[in-house]
């Protein structure tokens, strides 16, 4: 027992050691946009359910950059303030979907076939959400979420050009820097700790008994059953695309369709805690309506990525070598581990600097924690860390 449970924690320190750099560099690039980016002038832009108001939902989710609550508290805002409903979903599903941080860890562990794949298939999926918005448009629901959300304070304008030279900006990304990562440590690591688990005591054959691996052609209906399951799993883990993508590798590795993999990726949106926020801020019909909606434009979504990959030979083979090779061994990773270790100990510092200069020495609560998801981190710590004990004693 003492041997898997060392084997498991090593495969999950693995994990995090091949994403640490990635971690950093992404959220401080988000930090630096978060900062120099104002958001107040969006919601003029995001005010009907037209195709352009749509598109610019999508780019300003995209430039937001943040964790899947931190993106419902933010359209919550825009929603209260006048955006459109569809706009609104193109917004949450962007700004948790295509940013660069979840970019650059799907390279990590899964190779370019899934980031472009990601871009493409996020682009789709929100197009399919509005048209089955345009289509199903729920407008008694909308007039009861309007009613039911609170007022919600907006950032002021400034120019981006005059603070991105000012200390005080740069302050202020050292402390979104050091939100970021408050708002996703616990699901990272409960993530990263469920992935080494699963990798050690969860066989491959279960994958591929449970996403029908295995047959000699991969039909039509394979991949209807990788797409319709694939969100349930999602569901069941309780956590974000951050903290799926290592699961998402021992899937990719276990012989789960490319459908599976990128269903699987998208349903971060759909898992309970982010039902339950959606209920507390619109209500339970228009939470479930979400929910709904984007269960049907992810399946739908998955579907067309796999078929037009597979047209034009571009579907990938399985995961990275992540799976297989040792994490530990002096590469790039090991390189870059070392340079963005350096720029995390800038961004905390900017971040003691903001706090000195604002007097501000509390992070704001987060929608969707909670005193369990404390306790299973800190229960994810201390496994990870008997387990790290244990490679000396045995």
């Amino acid at each position: 027992m003492l041997e898997q449970i060392a084997n498991s924690a090593m495969t999950s320190i693995g994990f995090f050691w091949k994403a640490g750099w990635a971690f950093v560099l992404g959220y401080f690039i988000s930090s630096m946009i978060q900062a120099f980016v104002p958001k107040v002038k969006m919601v003029k832009y995001m005010g009907d359910s037209s195709f352009k108001s749509v598109g610019l939902g999508t780019i300003f989710g995209a430039i937001s950059s943040s964790c899947s609550f931190a993106a419902l508290s933010a359209g919550r805002s825009l929603f209260r303030k006048g955006a459109s409903f569809a706009s609104t979903l193109a917004f949450l599903f962007a700004s948790t979907n295509l940013v660069i941080e979840l970019g650059i860890l799907i390279y990590v562990f899964l190779g370019w076939q899934y980031v472009i794949a990601e871009i493409i298939g996020g682009i789709i999926l929100i197009l399919i959400t509005w048209g089955l918005v345009s289509l199903f448009y729920p407008k008694k629901l909308v007039e009861e979420a309007r009613s039911n959300v609170g007022e919600d304070e907006m950032e002021d304008s400034f120019n981006w050009k005059e603070k991105i030279k000012t200390k005080e900006g740069w302050y202020q990304v050292g402390h979104e820097f050091a939100h970021n990562w408050q708002m996703v440590w616990k699901e990272i690591t409960i993530g990263f700790t469920l992935a080494g688990i699963m990798a050690t005591y969860v066989p491959n054959e279960t994958w591929k008994a449970i996403f029908l691996v295995g047959q000699a052609d991969i039909g039509f209906w394979q991949l209807l059953e990788n797409t319709l399951i694939a969100p349930v799993a999602a569901m069941l883990t309780f956590i974000g695309s951050m903290g799926n993508i290592p699961i998402s590798t021992i899937l990719a590795s276990s012989g789960v369709t490319f459908a599976g993999i990128m269903a699987f990726i998208y349903s971060d949106l759909v898992v309970p805690p982010i039902v339950a926020v959606n209920k507390k801020y619109y209500g339970w019909k228009t939470a479930l309506y979400i929910a709904g909606v984007f269960y049907v434009s992810i399946v739908i979504t998955a579907l067309l990525l796999h078929l037009g990959f597979a047209s034009v030979g571009m579907l990938p083979e399985g995961a990275n070598l992540i799976m297989k090779e040792n994490p530990f061994k002096i590469n790039y990773t090991f390189w870059f581990n070392i340079v963005f270790l350096f720029i995390a100990g800038i961004g905390i510092y900017l971040n003691k600097k903001f706090k000195e200069q604002t007097k501000h020495h509390h992070m704001m609560d987060m929608e969707g924690d909670s005193k369990a998801k404390t306790v299973i981190t800190w229960i994810c710590i201390s496994y990870v860390f008997i387990g790290f004990l244990s490679n000396f004693i045995l």
